[in-house]
């Protein structure tokens, strides 16, 4: 009788985990993509001090650990945490966390989208590593 918890209790988390699969599959980016999708949390939506930029503007003048917002679209899944933002001046390589999408909300490559985060700019890669992604009206 001793060997019936941990076996109930290992069955518990193959079902839980089960469950968390499924649930991660529900929502997140939904346009092209090579990988599978995954699920987000929920994050703060209202004013940001953080001043809002154009994929250009970042790329010509920003610097490592800037600040930004970027409005636009996630046109592609490339892989992992990596997508490609386009905005009316350009397209920059961004890194989304899954929990970063919001949660319930699908985003898909026509959705607008903006972005919040800080350019991480190194000698050989510049890319967006973004901290939350609200879906714009």
């Amino acid at each position: 009788m001793r060997y019936a918890i941990p076996a109930l209790a290992a069955a518990a988390l193959l079902a839980l985990g089960a469950t968390t699969a499924a649930i991660a599959q529900s929502t997140g980016y939904i346009g092209p993509s090579t990988a599978p999708k995954a699920a987000a949390q929920g994050a703060y939506s209202g004013p940001s001090a953080v001043p809002l930029n154009t994929v250009k503007q970042l790329l010509d003048t920003g610097h490592d650990d800037q600040h930004a917002r970027l409005q636009g679209r996630i046109v592609s899944h490339d892989g992992g945490e990596r997508y490609t933002f386009e905005d009316a001046t350009g397209r920059i390589t961004v890194e989304i966390d899954n929990e970063e999408f919001p949660v319930g909300q699908a985003v898909s490559a026509e959705s607008r989208v903006e972005l919040v985060g800080e350019l991480d700019k190194g000698l050989r890669k510049t890319e967006f590593e973004v901290d939350r992604v609200n879906l714009l009206p």
